[in-house]
């Protein structure tokens, strides 16, 4: 672990490649797992303030189950996490035309709908963001469903920082990203003594 102020990140945000294969996994992230995407209260309010921008980009059986039980509810660990259809896919995913899942609320974002992207936890994959008293673990997530994304990333060569840029920026602010790249140069420079 590396201390960045009050971060400890984990070597491998550094050492390990990752970039999202799609076309690969077919968003499966968003429809697997054992409970919906973390979210911040924050995000919980900007989903229930905006859920009419984002209803348009939901399929019929997501918008029911947001209206039968809200956006969110709360995870084993008392914290709150998107609604699913049918106890699996989370309430907000939709199939594009190449049958690929995708967010609503990504997608309501990047056509101007909304001013805020989809979940910062998703946003991060496949970093996991874990808050103690004193101090935020930034950690690399293995899942088995993100074989073909880390294939990718070892074939481009592109460390999960440096794929993460924009969210770990939305996240944490430029400042921060500035000291990632930093110790990514003197973990390579250490790394060829």
């Amino acid at each position: 672990m590396i201390e960045i102020g009050d971060k400890l990140v984990s070597d491998e945000i550094f050492e390990k490649e990752f970039v999202c294969n799609l076309n690969a996994c077919k968003g499966a992230c968003c429809i697997e797992g054992d409970d919906g995407a973390p979210l911040k209260m924050e995000e919980v309010n900007l989903l229930e303030d905006h859920l009419d921008e984002i209803k348009p980009y939901m399929r019929p059986e997501g918008i029911a189950a947001v209206e039968k039980n809200g956006v969110f509810y709360m995870d084993q660990e008392n914290e709150p996490v998107t609604s699913l259809v049918n106890g699996a896919e989370c309430a907000f995913v939709f199939l594009d035309e190449e049958g690929i899942t995708k967010c609503s609320v990504e997608q309501a974002y990047r056509d101007g709908k909304i001013d805020f992207n989809k979940p910062l936890s998703c946003h991060l994959y496949p970093i996991r963001v874990q808050k103690y008293r004193s101090f935020t673990a930034l950690n690399y997530d293995r899942w088995p469903i993100c074989k073909d994304a880390c294939s990718l990333g070892e074939e481009l060569g592109v460390p999960v920082y440096r794929f993460l840029k924009e969210p770990l920026i939305r996240a944490y602010g430029a400042p921060f990203y500035k000291d990632l790249e930093k110790v990514a140069e003197e973990l390579i420079a250490n790394k060829n003594k």
